[in-house]
């Protein structure tokens, strides 16, 4: 068949072509000419919503759509100005050109400076799709927080972000310039705080959060905590807490939250009484709002408390 004119298409055909591509082949039309990676940027709108991994460690990028069958992988590694790949060809990505090798489902790109190339391949996909970004804190890597803080600053939306906080002051100041931005977070995990004098404070909130070692996160964290998940690890509170906390529920606090989960080595299972009973009495019970609007069902573990909350009206 003859080469298809495809910038030549009607722009409602063009689009249809657009949406009909893997995550694979829209980024590697789009490194082909400047021309159509403006025609599929300004597709965005219409385009795949994706996850976009990012491995701050190793300066890899792993695209998903949301139902994780059509993956796309970006390695992107130091330009020593040595390779010798007969596969190499250059292309255009972020006003650079670029070293890249296309192999299967995968590209490999090529950096005189890699920090500032990883940066630039994670704006080149932003404009290409719609994206949730997934990033984990790796305690080794410098990326980290310059990626972060970046993405926070461009309003991107995040699937999940997991901060590793050790109480530096780098850290301290990392928090204060993010703290006001967790709306845009979905999934928030915080592994834990070394420095007992160091006590986030929350300006927002994300969606769902989960702390491991939560000592720091007090009673009167998780009465203003507005996230729809729960978990706490380690944490600190026991059972007068705990009364605290379901009473609370009951008179109308707590109204987004679905699920609540803590782990404390504080709970006391055969001592206290909550709700007016005793604790492992809770076990299975099924309890309503006082307006009766909601349901929450209990379960009880070694030293844990799970709560799961339903609609009734």
């Amino acid at each position: 068949m003859p080469p298809l004119p495809l910038l030549r298409l009607p722009g409602v055909v063009l689009s249809e072509v657009f949406k009909s591509l893997s995550i694979g082949e829209k980024i590697k039309l789009s490194l082909c000419s400047k021309k159509i990676s403006s025609q599929i940027n300004n597709a965005r709108l219409y385009s795949h919503k994706v996850i976009v991994n990012l491995s701050t460690l190793y300066h890899n990028i792993e695209v998903y759509a949301e139902n994780k069958k059509d993956t796309f992988d970006i390695f992107n590694c130091s330009d020593s100005g040595t390779i010798n790949n007969p596969y190499i060809q250059l292309h255009r990505i972020e006003g650079r050109a670029v070293p890249v090798i296309s192999i299967g489902e995968a590209i490999t790109t090529f950096w005189k400076d890699c920090r500032e190339g990883y940066l630039s391949v994670i704006r080149y996909l932003l404009k290409i799709f719609q994206c949730k970004i997934a990033i984990s804190n790796n305690c080794n890597s410098d990326l980290y927080q310059p990626t972060v803080s970046e993405l926070f600053d461009l309003q991107v939306a995040f699937k999940k972000l997991t901060i590793h906080f050790k109480g530096s002051n780098d850290e301290n100041l990392f928090w204060k310039h993010i703290s006001n931005k967790l709306g845009q977070v979905e999934d928030l995990t915080i592994l834990c705080t070394c420095d007992p004098d160091f006590r986030p404070v929350f300006t927002s909130w994300p969606q769902n959060i989960d702390v491991l070692s939560s000592a720091w996160f007090t009673l009167e964290n998780l009465l203003e905590c507005p996230c729809t998940t729960i978990t706490l690890w380690n944490s600190t509170l026991g059972n007068k807490d705990l009364d605290m906390i379901l009473n609370n529920w009951k008179t109308g606090g707590f109204p987004n939250l679905k699920y609540l989960k803590i782990h404390s080595w504080e709970i006391r299972y055969n001592e206290a009484t909550i709700l007016d009973m005793k604790f492992r009495e809770l076990d299975g019970m099924v309890i309503q709002t006082d307006d009766g609007s909601k349901k929450a069902t209990f379960k009880l573990g070694y030293q844990r408390i799970e709560m799961s909350v339903t609609l009734l009206q």
